[in-house]
């Protein structure tokens, strides 16, 4: 789909004028390499404090990273009809692209230099719908079980009243990067 018409295409004027959104990001080998560098957590820290430029999919998901600890990290996520699905909610595969972040970099903070961490399994429960009027949004990732070689991990995402609007548990793969 395209937010812009083929000029030969008339579209309904019930439709009324197309929307658009610009997304900017930064070249993510740039970010890849200084997290080789660090440990997760100060990978972490590094991305919240500017040091690193964040990877493309914070900006595309309207992410923030505005807390972090070893073990535990905290995402804000503006939302707004771009993400809608076409019953009217935003799409919950933004709400579960969430959870897996924070799910994934509450792990990652636990990591040392020279490892890095994959999704094995993720479990979602999606108690309330979400609407542009529901956010910004607060997704909460805890380390349950620390691990060498997996890793396991619980979110949550509030919406901007404080109620829970998904859950989720998640299995994570620990390993060594390449050259390490």
């Amino acid at each position: 789909m395209t937010a812009e018409a083929p000029a030969e295409l008339t579209l309904p004027e019930e439709w009324g004028e197309p929307r658009s959104r610009t997304v900017i990001w930064h070249d993510p080998l740039i970010t890849a390499a200084g997290a080789l560098e660090r440990s997760g957590l100060e990978t972490l820290r590094a991305l919240r404090d500017g040091v690193l430029p964040p990877p493309p999919i914070v900006a595309l998901m309207q992410m923030d990273l505005v807390a972090v600890e070893e073990g535990r990290v905290e995402f804000s996520c503006l939302v707004d009809e771009s993400v809608y699905n076409p019953i009217g909610v935003v799409h919950g595969g933004l709400v579960c692209t969430l959870l897996d972040t924070v799910a994934g970099c509450a792990v990652h903070s636990t990591l040392p230099q020279g490892f890095g961490y994959t999704s094995i399994e993720l479990k979602v429960n999606y108690l309330r719908a979400v609407h542009a009027t529901s956010g910004p949004l607060t997704a909460i990732g805890r380390v349950v079980k620390p691990g060498r070689r997996v890793a396991f991990a619980e979110g949550e995402v509030l919406d901007a009243q404080g109620r829970t609007v998904a859950t989720a548990s998640s299995s994570l793969l620990v390993f060594p990067l390449p050259g390490n």
